[in-house]
């Protein structure tokens, strides 16, 4: 797959599944001074020609095998505060690990609701408000379990030179897929935020089948 270089920022010219870097900014959060780093890349199919991504970036990650998190977009939960899943926690959970260890990127992917989009996403929790679970009411709106491709961000990965990872994931598909692109993960390391009543049986479900690593235990 093309990659970009430094002086091919706009894409504007990009050949299909190449991968441009757009832009490089400055990024202050509460956890530091991270970089904010804006990815496009050329699908060419369908209605939707680009997918976007942005890797969060702190520290020199040329050496060793820096902290990563692949994090999924999910309004409701990290703009909301949506109880229903843990995803805004997740993410807050991997900055923060990241600004401890003083190194690691977190790259945040456009795939709301594990890639069906946020219309979708809500009308598989009114499935799910009517008893069903999360992988059934994916089915029944006409979607795979998962509808989520990790290619861009090992295309990511690979762009900034890394060859090897410690991944903050609780999801073995994550840990498979930079697998097969050639990214070693030498670890993974979990990324779990404690359930509520309102997210326990999604995460059930995730744990039970989808084979995440979760423990589950609800807070005394």
């Amino acid at each position: 797959m093309p990659m970009s270089t430094h002086e091919n920022r706009t894409g504007a010219t990009a050949q299909t599944g190449a991968l441009w870097r757009i832009a490089s900014t400055r990024l202050p959060t509460k956890w530091g001074m991270f970089e904010a780093m804006g990815y496009e890349r050329d699908v060419g199919t369908g209605a939707q020609n680009v997918e976007t991504a942005l890797a969060i970036v702190l520290g020199d990650l040329r050496q060793g095998a820096p902290l990563v998190r692949i994090h999924s977009q999910c309004l409701t939960g990290e703009v909301f505060g949506s109880l229903r899943c843990d995803c805004g926690g997740q993410l807050k959970l991997a900055m923060q690990a990241i600004a401890q260890e003083g190194r690691g990127l977190v790259i945040y992917e456009y795939q709301e609701g594990r890639g069906i989009g946020l219309m979708a996403k809500l009308q598989a929790y009114e499935l799910q408000d009517a008893g069903i679970d999360t992988i059934e009411a994916n089915h029944a709106l006409g979607f795979k379990a998962d509808f989520r491709d990790f290619s861009l961000a090992a295309a990511i990965l690979h762009d900034l030179r890394i060859k090897r990872v410690r991944l903050l994931t609780n999801n073995p598909r994550k840990v498979r897929a930079l697998s097969d692109a050639g990214i070693e993960v030498v670890a993974r390391l979990p990324c779990e935020v404690g359930p509520t009543v309102h997210s326990l049986p999604y995460l059930q479900t995730k744990k039970q089948k989808m084979g995440h690593a979760l423990n589950l235990e609800l807070p005394g």
